[in-house]
């Protein structure tokens, strides 16, 4: 522990009114919430990392809400109702999030998202369901959300049509965290980072917090770690890890848009002439159910046979970066937002729709005060 002043614990650890554990999209927007509707408030948020951990800076930017495959594979496990209900929240989410950063701020930009097919009789099967799943959307929508293309791209070893989500977007993760960290801090909340929540323990009127920095008492405490809620809640949410890579700039790149392979357990997009590239968990799903980030010869190779054989096949490209992310699921699609007990609440398991979801998951985190 450390031998903190006077000035820092009066300033810092003294009356505070809600703590937030996470600094990622969740807990940001659940911070900037809890101050509009209580502007007198102390509210300070802990970060266990330099940068928020998980998946907050570490995705590929994809503002999307669901390929074809994906949502005709969500209607195994979920009613019609539930699905209808995950698109909408989605949907509502990424335009929260824009209308509470801006898009120039997000570089946001709707060049629709394509799914590329590699086995003829999955496309031929999503091809049959799109009618339905476009009929199911249309009263969110108003129109088709999903139609047909060509292979304009030239990508190889795939079926010759993609199907199109023409409601699709992307942004840039980084300027998206950047902004949400920029009106916190002018919001008048405190931001402390590389200080981890050891556990937490609700004595009725007030909550005690051990952190490995230092003990202190909130009023509130809000858990917005998503990936890592399986290390301080009972909640049923799985950490999933996503590895990326991401190539030189390349010249005369002419891919546009984000595009999505294997029901979604890939994805990749041009991001400043460079092919940002992840995914592959479904290869080892138990190996990538971890909190520990890092990379696997098994899905880096993969990741880079793709790139060669079906993304950039007549070109030369040398992968410049590699990272990972770490995302929370569970066996449903809906996140868990709710009270734990009197004064401890959580938002969690974003089920890797953090982009489209988060700004929403925060509010309504909030909103349970």
């Amino acid at each position: 522990m450390v031998n903190f002043s006077y000035w820092e614990l009066k300033e810092w650890f003294t009356n505070v009114d809600f703590t937030i554990v996470g600094s990622g999209i969740v807990g940001l927007n659940c911070a900037l919430e809890l101050k509009k509707q209580h502007p007198k408030a102390k509210v300070l948020i802990l970060e266990k990392g330099l940068l928020p951990q998980g998946a907050s800076t570490k995705n590929a930017g994809f503002a999307c809400f669901g390929s074809l495959s994906e949502l005709i594979d969500d209607l195994q496990s979920h009613s019609e109702e539930e699905v209808i209900n995950l698109v909408k929240k989605r949907w509502e989410g990424l335009q929260l999030l824009r209308k509470n950063l801006g898009d120039k701020n997000i570089a946001f930009q709707q060049n629709k998202g394509f799914e590329l097919f590699q086995e003829k009789d999955f496309y031929l099967q999503c091809l049959e369901e799109k009618s339905k799943i476009n009929n199911l959307l249309k009263p969110l929508f108003k129109q088709d959300v999903f139609s047909v293309s060509d292979n304009v791209f030239n990508f190889k070893n795939i079926q010759e049509n993609y199907i199109v989500n023409n409601f699709e977007g992307q942004i840039d993760t980084g300027k998206m965290m950047s902004e949400l960290l920029g009106l916190v801090q002018k919001s008048g909340i405190k931001i402390l980072n590389s200080i981890s929540v050891e556990e937490f323990s609700d004595n009725q009127n007030s909550v005690c917090v051990k952190t490995n920095q230092i003990e202190f008492t909130t009023q509130k405490l809000l858990i917005a770690t998503n990936g890592f809620a399986k290390q301080l809640l009972d909640e049923k949410v799985l950490p999933a890890r996503a590895q990326v890579l991401i190539t030189k700039p390349i010249k005369n790149l002419h891919i546009k848009g984000t595009f999505h392979l294997d029901k979604g357990y890939y994805y990749f997009r041009n991001i400043d002439d460079r092919i940002l590239f992840g995914g592959g968990r479904n290869l080892d799903f138990k190996t990538e159910e971890t909190s520990i980030f890092g990379q696997t010869e098994l899905i880096q190779n993969k990741l880079e046979e793709i790139l060669k054989n079906t993304i950039l096949p007549n070109t030369n490209f040398e992968v410049e970066h590699r990272w990972s992310g770490i995302m929370g699921v569970g066996n449903q699609k809906k996140p868990i937002v709710k009270q734990l007990s009197n004064n401890v609440f959580c938002g969690v398991r974003l089920g890797g729709m953090g982009v489209a979801i988060g700004s929403l998951v925060g509010k309504e985190l909030a909103d349970l005060q």
